[in-house]
């Protein structure tokens, strides 16, 4: 593996939209884990223009049938040998089923190799307590996401899915609890939190631009599951930045497969080192027997933490080689690999989008006032023979779509910030209530 590339080599299915201009679904993902070294093959679940922001767009929705048969011409041909699965949006109900068919597939296929096979699921269906989906859509992916191994639902998302109203912190950890218990999913990241007290008076972003306000921080929500089912909570706190853009769910997807699976190897190869050193530390064995049935994984050295005696030195288990890459329960919340690779990837997303902010700021100053005296024979021309309604509701069109273009995410020239994020550094904290 290359010394500027971390992260393992990793075969990604990514399944999701794809826009001829711009950066969200597919065409988002797919560049960001290829520049992180992933190998990506994607099935596209939309073709448009743009994105839907814009208020306009051509294009088509792939049927469930489109996708099932893409699928089909890979594995006819021994191309799914995959690493990972990376589901996002699907225009319907039996295409969600369909990607769930897909998934359960390469499920079935990796059951004799534990942790050979790992389903990132982003259940997209709407957002700020509205659907953008139709209402079939929900149970249909209630019905696939006990297959998954790390679902990342938004607030809203996780209301859907858990039947719980999220408006404090206890709501907040009832949800996460009733999604880990109820779907059986061991990994769980609400990628956007809205609740005014969970920000604590100690922020765990550090950045020259964080502020302690709850209002100017975005909060992320994560969990691994423990044997038992209840969760290990980590929360991570990132400056809010005031500008929309669209695409930031599927960059923080596609950094989330790379970082969480660079992240899983890191706790494997601290486990070597800790066998390493026990082996070194005790040349004639351990001090005491330890039987096949205390040889669990459950038992061992691994992200991060060093053996706590003899015992333990005997035998390690790589985390890799886990069902679900699922942490014993000893590794606490902000030491578990989700949380780290949740750092990571929020801090290569804020560089980039602050990058991008500065260059909206830049394309929109080269527009002229609407009241410019050239902007206004300009409009003359372009808007001759109609009404002044008319021409008002034009300007405000043409304004919207210059906005929306300029705070598209600007990720080629920012490629090396998906790599090494600069100038910023965000932290993963215990989350308790």
């Amino acid at each position: 593996m290359s010394d500027d590339l971390l992260v393992p080599e990793t075969r990604v299915l990514a399944i999701a939209s794809h826009v001829a201009h711009g950066f969200v679904g597919n065409t988002m993902a797919t560049f960001v884990m290829q520049s992180l070294g992933c190998d990506v093959t994607a099935i596209n679940t939309v073709q448009f223009s743009n994105h839907t922001g814009y208020g306009q767009f051509k294009g088509t929705k792939s049927t469930a049938q489109e996708i099932a048969a893409l699928y089909a011409g890979l594995k006819q041909s021994f191309l799914t040998d995959f690493d990972v699965l990376l589901s996002g949006y699907a225009p319907s109900a039996a295409a969600v089923e369909a990607v769930g068919e897909i998934g359960l597939d390469l499920r079935r296929r990796s059951r004799t190799k534990p942790g050979s096979f790992f389903w990132v699921l982003d259940p997209v269906m709407g957002d700020q307590g509205q659907l953008y989906v139709n209402e079939d859509v929900v149970p249909a992916y209630k019905k696939i996401i006990p297959h998954a191994d790390l679902i990342l639902p938004n607030q809203f998302e996780a209301e859907l899915l858990s039947g719980i109203k999220i408006t404090s912190p206890s709501n907040l950890v009832d949800a996460i609890t009733s999604l880990h218990r109820t779907y059986n999913v061991p990994h769980i990241i609400i990628t956007s939190v809205q609740l005014p007290s969970i920000t604590s008076s100690t922020t765990s972003a550090v950045s020259s631009s964080t502020a302690t306000e709850s209002t100017d921080t975005l909060t992320i929500i994560g969990s691994t599951a423990r044997s038992d089912g209840s969760p290990r909570l980590f929360k991570v706190e990132v400056p809010r930045l005031d500008c929309f853009f669209s695409g930031t769910g599927d960059m923080f997807a596609a950094l989330t497969v790379a970082r969480l699976r660079e992240a899983v190897f890191a706790a494997d190869a601290d486990a070597e080192a800790d066998a390493i050193a026990c082996r070194s530390a005790y040349p004639f064995g351990p001090a005491t027997t330890t039987t096949t049935s205390q040889k669990s994984f459950l038992e061992v050295p691994s992200a991060g933490l060093r053996p706590r005696s003899s015992t333990t030195c005997s035998f390690y288990s790589l985390l890799r080689n886990a069902p679900s890459w699922q942490s014993p329960d000893f590794v606490p919340a902000n030491e578990l690999p989700l949380a780290q690779s949740t750092v990571k990837a929020l801090a290569s997303m804020h560089c980039i989008l602050e990058n991008t902010m500065d260059a909206r700021m830049d394309e929109l100053a080269q527009y002229p006032p609407d009241d410019d005296e050239v902007s206004c024979l300009q409009d003359a021309i372009e808007f001759a023979g109609l009404s002044e309604a008319a021409r008002r509701e034009a300007r405000e069109k043409r304004a919207h779509l210059r906005k929306t273009k300029a705070a598209e995410i600007r990720l080629v020239r920012n490629v090396e910030l998906l790599k090494n994020p600069q100038g910023v550094e965000f932290v993963a904290e215990e989350f308790k209530v």
